[in-house]
């Protein structure tokens, strides 16, 4: 996981006139940014460094290095901002980000394998895991306790029920 990178808020536009950035948060804590200071761009390139955030209804408010107009804070519009995964802190006990679930082997309640979970979305309904077969196309599973009753990060799978629709 060294060199994994996940996204963690996007540049929504400027706020006010002094350079101010709004961002979108895809953390917990939307102040969680400020924490890490450095945000990188999907390439690993330094994105923004951070010098004041403050929380205001669905995103923050900040100040970074070198921002000082609005016309630089409204170029940024757009940008994806990532943190190594190595910078987050390490989860509670039977706890983990659903980033983690990438790469890990889906077996069916019996052992047999199902796939590997490609991907975690969020299209507004709740998470899915997408997993690629052995052969064939990738399917959505609902990532709820009864689609998945058990993960094992430790071991490198999840245990799923195969929903009816995929054969």
């Amino acid at each position: 996981m060294a060199d994994r990178l996940l996204q963690v808020g996007r540049v929504s536009g400027a706020f006010g006139v002094k350079g101010e950035i709004r961002i979108t948060t895809f953390t917990e804590d939307p102040l969680a940014l400020k924490t890490y200071r450095v945000l990188k761009r999907e390439d690993g390139s330094a994105g923004l460094t951070l010098n004041t955030v403050r929380a205001v209804k669905g995103a923050v408010i900040a100040t970074a290095t070198g921002i000082e107009t609005r016309d630089q804070a409204e170029a940024l519009k757009g940008l994806k901002l990532f943190v190594s995964r190595d910078d987050l802190p390490d989860p509670d006990e039977d706890e983990f980000y659903l980033a983690d679930l990438v790469g890990l082997a889906v077996r069916d309640p019996d052992g047999e394998a199902m796939g590997v979970i490609k991907s975690v979305q969020d299209f507004g309904a709740g998470d899915l895991l997408e997993v690629q077969p052995p052969v064939g196309a990738t399917w959505w599973l609902p990532f709820t306790r009864e689609a998945v009753p058990a993960v094992d990060i430790a071991g490198g799978f999840v245990t799923a029920v195969r929903p009816e629709e995929i054969d």
